[in-house]
């Protein structure tokens, strides 16, 4: 069966939104965008009877609790929207026999290893967001084998809450930040992982088996820190900026150290480019400006 129609859930998310924004270039698909008032991911059990309504030939989570320090608290509500919804739509797509794509975290690993993550490694979360995101893809998995999980690292758009954001608007506040300096990752611009996406449903169209879990962010690695630097020129900011540790900055969650995804089997699978993280930055802030 050709994937025409995609339901696409969490549309004002950064992803959701980018979608929503890369759709017009692909009139050979339907895509139909909801948000949680159309579909509640804090309510599983009806999630099947609103799928039906849609009858899509595709479904796309990018809905997802979120909040990673208010989760150490609200875990009912977190494990909820992240493992069980998370399930019971891989269940109902596998009903439906149609793919099923949703999104999980670079957060699913310990962050004490030194070189970066495949696809297979061992999940060791150290926060309970981790755990929540962690139990939502072996949870998909086990309710369909045929599950597409997309772990990503480092989001941000130029649409919703995110980092480039948060600091854009710092620096124009502020003479002086303090950013962490030892935490390392690959940061992912939510454009280039919705083009990614688009990318694996042409390429089940085409007849590829594509499955399983897969690693998608921006290449090359930074910290935090070397992050906001970069922010800070791009936009042509003054700020001056100092780099602390993880210890200086206390959270409710622990963040892992190291963040590093390798995405070399999406890479080889579907024969994507992946841009690099400053160039993906570049385009962010230029659209923020000029918007």
């Amino acid at each position: 069966m050709a994937i025409h129609k995609i339901l696409v859930t969490g549309s004002n998310g950064q992803l959701g939104w980018e979608l929503s924004q890369a759709a017009t270039a692909y009139p050979q698909f339907e895509f139909v965008f909801v948000d949680r008032n159309a579909m509640d991911l804090s309510n599983p059990t009806e999630l099947g009877g609103i799928i039906e309504l849609f009858a899509p030939d595709a479904i796309i989570n990018t809905a997802a609790y979120t909040a990673v320090d208010k989760a150490e608290t609200e875990k009912e509500l977190a494990h909820t929207i992240n493992a069980e919804a998370v399930a019971a739509l891989a269940g109902i797509a596998k009903k439906r026999n149609i793919p099923f794509i949703s999104f999980s975290t670079d957060y699913v690993f310990s962050g004490n290893a030194s070189s970066p993550y495949l696809t297979d490694t061992q999940l060791n979360p150290v926060n309970y967001y981790g755990q929540t995101k962690a139990d939502g893809e072996q949870m998909a998995i086990a309710a369909n084998e045929n599950t597409i999980i997309m772990r990503t690292s480092w989001v941000f758009s130029s649409h919703g809450n995110n980092f480039v954001k948060t600091m854009m608007r710092l620096m124009k506040d502020r003479d002086a930040l303090n950013i962490v300096g030892d935490q390392r990752g690959r940061p992912t611009y939510a454009k280039d992982l919705a083009l990614a996406t688009i990318q694996i449903l042409i390429a089940i169209n085409a007849g590829a088996v594509v499955k399983g879990i897969y690693h998608y962010a921006n290449t090359g690695e930074t910290t935090w820190f070397k992050f906001a630097e970069k922010i800070k020129e791009f936009a042509g900011l003054e700020c001056e900026l100092t780099a602390i540790t993880s210890d200086q900055f206390p959270t409710p969650a622990k963040r892992p150290s190291y963040s590093v995804l390798d995405t070399q089997k999406i890479e080889e699978e579907l024969g994507l480019q992946i841009p690099q993280w400053e160039i993906a930055l570049k385009q962010c802030i230029h659209q923020l400006i000029h918007s």
